[in-house]
């Protein structure tokens, strides 16, 4: 990114030729295997690349496996999976016929691989396959897991060994090397007729397919430009120049040149310099040179000390050259404060996969929301048949799943991402015999991993802090009024929006004791640090950390704007959980800025909805390693801090981001393939009031420093798609 000011150097107008660019070549692939499959499948240069054509487990993928792809107890459809030779993706059969591009799904696409009867379908409707021969493919974002069988145990095996390889791999690759094979997938889909070479009308088709929209003179020119054997085909290293071209980024060249002076490449000092005019912390010659030696790929110049432009768009494009800080993809942030001290990501309606009228309740929705970092789920609890309670949104048509089917997820999967504590929070509905038997299946299911009681009994009114906790889950629920001091009362989990505010304290110690015959004293007992109480006053006497208030995004969004500095203070020393009004019928967000504004550690959005709500959490917790915890900032941990949300003062410091160029943007409907998308890139800040802003880009008619990685709107990678920008950050 450049932050800080470019500087404008004064070259002479006479320039040297600029010297070639050094760059991993790209050649067409070969042909693919026919679908009834063969053992020799020539072409292989990218699993080459990535030195995995040996590979045993790889070379079995590619051949093929006929696997049983389970759905429900009766639905259960043999099907020829086969890896292709780009090595990324995985094409499979289908009996009713699709666009080419729905018979495969992509390895970056998935968020895991499990074995044996590790999902819910399996558990559910593969109880007649042994669990050796059994594998699941979980996916990011939306997309539902794929339940597999194969014929025998070691055939499993090779494709939960394949492509945990195929991930590995994945992940190590560099920006160009992404860029190589996603070039590689479009031409072998652009060759209709698989000879390795280019028609002019295949050169179109293949500029449709990447949302380049170019005037058919123009594209014609450039074809024959690069058409050095002019026969009206291109080839080898005709297509590797042609797509040079269509790749440039001049509005990088120009910065690069910038620096560069008239020789084209970049010396020490210069790239030093470069560095410094973006504000880099710890900018030496030696960093400049570890630089070079890193991301240069011509060795000559590397040997020089020298970098070159492909050099210089490699370090662009790495992850140093991202808007997010590297430092900050790891823990980096204080861990042993309390834990009102931290935004905690937290989902609501955990359970659900859609709707909270008639969508599925699924145990998989917890391992998505761990997936994403969360680290406090709902539990909405209601009596179940045969004295098991189950989990749903009580009064609706959503389906039922058990208790102890989702403690066993929580078990399973709550630390895979995050060492950090987690957060059960219970919406009780049960009587007190099931209340009981939730109580006994959180301690033998998790074990050691439940918190049932203080940490230091020295100081019992006392929040732990996230180190503290690592590894432990905590419940949060209802307590017993003997539990509790004189003031303690029995409430439900979640207000009700309708409730008088100004109405009188219940009175009669009969009533509360009615009430309190409604809580099984093992589930109170597991309320340790995580004690439901309703917020009435912000004006208690002392503060109690092991209290945690639930409220309506409505009654939250008033006491921001009618008591903002003492809800603030409130949340400097106890938690606060905010939820979606229950008019939201669709399972729809709301704007959880306005919560972080004020503080409030558990914002609770339903994970299962996309929108730009979400992509906030997303940019919320992405930071201190996606652990699910962040330091809240300082005006926001003091008892005593004066800040207000809605008057926050004179502002101190001026952001400005300058959109400079994109590329390989996604077309909005890939199975259209005269479509083309005339993209913008808008940019939005979400903060207090007065500084949330939004701006728009032109729209990009030909579609074409931290660069930007970009997702789509279920948070899926769309790598190679790159974004760059300027950013400026001045402060006074």
């Amino acid at each position: 990114m450049l932050c800080g000011r470019w500087r404008s150097r004064h070259r002479r107008h006479e320039e040297p030729p600029v010297p070639a660019q050094v760059a991993a070549p790209v050649a067409l692939p070969s042909p693919p295997a026919p679908q009834d499959g063969g053992n020799k499948r020539p072409g292989l240069r990218a699993l080459k690349k990535m030195g995995l054509t040996e590979d045993e487990d790889v070379r079995a993928m590619l051949r093929g496996s006929r696997l049983c792809k389970i759905r429900s107890r009766t639905w259960k459809k043999e099907r020829l999976y086969r890896l292709q030779e780009d090595g990324l993706s995985v094409w499979f059969q289908r009996r009713i016929p699709r666009a080419p591009s729905q018979h495969i799904f992509f390895v970056q696409h998935i968020e895991a691989v499990r074995e044996g009867h590790q999902s819910e379908g399996l558990r559910r409707f593969g109880g007649a396959f042994e669990p050796a021969r059994c594998l699941t493919i979980a996916f990011k974002g939306r997309r539902k897991n794929l339940d597999l069988v194969a014929p025998t145990a070691e055939e499993a095996q090779r494709w939960v060994r394949g492509l945990a390889k195929l991930r590995a791999r994945l992940d190590a690759m560099n920006q160009r090397e992404r860029l190589d094979h996603w070039i590689h997938f479009y031409l072998r889909r652009a060759d209709s007729n698989q000879d390795s070479k280019m028609s002019f009308k295949e050169i179109k088709n293949l500029l449709r397919m990447v949302n380049v929209n170019m005037n058919d003179m123009y594209a014609y020119r450039l074809f024959k430009e690069c058409d050095r054997s002019n026969n009206e085909w291109l080839e080898g290293p005709e297509i590797e120049e042609f797509l040079r071209r269509l790749l440039k980024r001049p509005e990088l060249e120009e910065i690069f040149h910038r620096y560069s002076g008239e020789d084209r490449v970049l010396s020490t000092s210069e790239l030093l310099e470069f560095l410094e005019d973006q504000g880099e912390d710890g900018a030496t010659l030696a960093h400049a040179q570890q630089l070079i030696h890193t991301y240069e790929l011509n060795e000559t110049a590397k040997q020089h000390e020298l970098m070159t432009l492909d050099g210089f768009m490699m370090y662009l494009l790495s992850p140093e050259g991202a808007a997010l800080n590297l430092a900050h993809t790891c823990v980096f942030q204080d861990m042993n404060q309390p834990l009102a001290h931290y935004f905690i990501s937290c989902s609501h309606n955990t359970y659900l996969t859609d709707s909270q009228i008639g969508g599925p309740s699924s145990t998989e929705a917890y391992v998505r929301a761990f997936a994403q970092g969360c680290r406090c789920v709902e539990l909405d609890c209601w009596e179940g048949p045969g004295g098991e309670p189950v989990i749903y949104h009580g009064h609706t048509l959503t389906s039922k799943i058990l208790f102890r089917d989702v403690i066993q997820a929580v078990r399973d999967h709550a630390f895979t991402l995050s060492p950090y504590p987690v957060i059960l929070s219970l919406e009780n509905h049960c009587g007190l015999e099931q209340q009981a038997a939730m109580a006994r299946h959180l301690h033998t299911i998790l074990g050691d991993m439940l918190v049932t009681q203080l940490l230091d009994s020295q100081n019992p009114e006392e929040l732990p802090s996230p180190e503290q906790l690592k590894g432990r889950v905590l419940v949060k629920g209802k307590k017993l009024p003997a539990a509790r001091n004189e003031d303690g009362r029995v409430l439900s989990d979640r207000e009700e929006d309708n409730e008088d505010e100004d109405e009188e304290e219940e009175a009669g110690a009969a009533e509360q004791r009615r009430r309190a015959k409604q809580i099984s004293p093992e589930l109170s007992a597991l309320a340790v640090y995580c004690c439901a109480t309703r917020l009435r006053t912000l004006r208690s006497a002392l503060p109690q950390p092991c209290q945690v208030s639930s409220l309506s995004e409505r009654k939250a969004k008033k006491l921001i704007r009618e008591a903002g500095n003492s809800f603030i203070r409130h949340n400097a020393c106890q938690l606060t959980r905010v939820y979606p009004l229950g008019l939201r019928m669709n399972s729809a967000n709301y704007n959880p800025q306005e919560m972080w504004n004020s503080g409030c550690q558990l914002v609770a959005l339903n994970f299962q909805t996309p929108g730009y709500e979400m992509d906030l959490n997303a940019g919320r917790f992405l930071i201190n390693g996606r652990c699910g915890y962040v330091l809240k900032p300082a005006c926001l941990r003091q008892p005593d801090t004066t800040f207000d949300p809605e008057c926050p003062g004179t502002p101190r410091t001026t952001f400005t981001i300058q959109v400079l160029t994109a590329q390989q943007l996604p077309k909005l409907n890939a199975e259209k393939p005269n479509s083309i998308v005339d993209p913008l890139v808008r940019i939005e800040i979400h903060g207090v009031p007065a500084d949330c802003a939004c701006k728009e880009t032109n729209y990009v008619l030909n579609n074409g420093y931290r660069h930007i990685h970009l997702l789509s709107k279920d948070g899926a990678s769309l790598s190679p798609a790159t974004l760059f920008v300027h950013i400026c950050i001045q402060r006074s």
